[in-house]
């Protein structure tokens, strides 16, 4: 089998730093994390919160730490640091080969789809605070097999939020099954909803929007590792 990730962020219109972090690791008994983090509010301070709460994630992965406990940990450092008046979402999409599953870990109250193989799609069911308000905060935690055709869906709220200016939405599970079913793509998934949300919003992002997609797939036998990444490089 194969592991393919794809990953599309944009910062909400006419703010240069968003508020939104995303990282990658691999995990020490083999297998991958995705580490998506949207502090409060936007900008400077946003962008702190986000990035300290994945490094903090990110460094318990690495020590070998579940999923759910490195959450945990974040979640207590955050409220012993901020004294529960800072906040931040988090979903960690995992691969663990150790335990052959995918390893799905919310904070907050944001829908992540699933498709079987079979074609089911559906948003997990649960809900979790997010980080950093309580100081006995549970993430919610959801194990799948690993099996080819599986795909799974995180954002942050940008992309519940765009067209909230005309009061329109985007009808996200339609638009994860329509993207798949034409490319069988990762990246075109992403960059898919990315691209309808910005329709939506006129061009001009009314958040922080970051959407991150991980699919099983039938592998091709070469046994290679890829990395693709692009992002703008603003003006001085």
């Amino acid at each position: 089998m194969h592991l393919s990730v794809g990953v599309a962020k944009i910062n909400k219109w006419a703010v240069r730093m968003g508020g939104d972090t995303l990282e990658m690791i691999e995990r020490p008994n083999g297998g991958l994390s995705l580490v998506l983090a949207d502090g409060q509010s936007s900008g400077p301070g946003a962008k702190s919160t986000s990035i300290w709460v994945v490094r903090k994630v990110v460094s318990e992965l690495a020590e070998g730490v579940r999923d759910g406990a490195a959450a945990r940990a974040a979640n207590d450092a955050l409220y012993a640091l901020r004294r529960g008046k800072v906040s931040s979402t988090l979903i960690i999409l995992s691969v663990d080969i150790e335990s052959r599953s995918v390893v799905i870990t919310r904070c907050g109250d944001l829908p992540t789809y699933v498709l079987k193989p079979g074609g089911e799609l559906y948003a997990l069911e649960g809900k979790s605070p997010s980080l950093g308000f309580y100081r006995h905060t549970r993430p919610a935690v959801d194990l799948l097999p690993v099996e080819p055709g599986l795909l799974v869906c995180g954002f942050t709220d940008g992309l519940i939020h765009a067209g909230s200016r005309k009061g329109k939405s985007l009808d996200i599970p339609a638009a994860i099954a329509e993207i798949w079913a034409a490319t069988y793509s990762t990246q075109a998934v992403a960059d898919g909803l990315l691209k309808q949300a910005k329709e939506l919003d006129d061009g001009r992002p009314c958040d922080d929007t970051s959407i991150a997609v991980l699919s099983i797939k039938q592998g091709d036998g070469t046994g290679a590792r890829t990395l693709h990444a692009e992002m703008p490089v603003p003006d001085v």
